[in-house]
């Protein structure tokens, strides 16, 4: 490993961690990806992770408010890293490939198809707490049924 990707590793830890204390699954190789999207069952909330501002901000934040605050919790929490991880974050996003690659973003996925997807767009240029009502409505939409 050389010393960029090694000095990229330190700084991406808690970036990682912050969503891992959430609760979530850190799939970081596509080997990963592929056998726990093709056992998934229910319901699961992935987020494609990101080093950018917009996902220190407001992604993750808005992620694991709105997990707190919803009555209808996923089945599962997944997470890739783009930019660090990149087989995985590729393989997750040949699960929905109707979408452009977008980071950070939050796919929710229901029953072995994406069911909503919230893109960078939606993301960036939102307060935290809009980011975090639109997903705890989604999920309230998608989990309960």
């Amino acid at each position: 490993m050389n010393a960029y990707d090694e000095y990229m590793k330190g700084i991406v830890k808690p970036m990682r961690e912050e969503l891992v204390q959430t609760g979530f699954t850190e799939l970081t190789t596509a080997e990963q990806v592929e056998e726990t999207m093709q056992s998934l069952e229910g319901s699961a909330l992935i987020v494609i992770n990101s080093v950018c501002g917009c996902a220190a901000g407001l992604a993750r934040p808005a992620v694991r408010e709105a997990l707190q605050a919803t009555e209808e919790a996923p089945n599962h929490l997944l997470t890739v890293f783009a930019g660090q991880d990149k087989e995985a974050t590729e393989a997750m996003r040949n699960y929905f490939p109707e979408v452009p690659p977008s980071s950070p973003s939050i796919a929710v996925w229901k029953d072995g198809a994406l069911a909503y997807f919230i893109p960078r767009e939606q993301i960036e240029n939102y307060e935290m707490e809009q980011i975090k009502e639109h997903l705890t409505g989604v999920l309230g939409q998608v989990c309960a049924q």
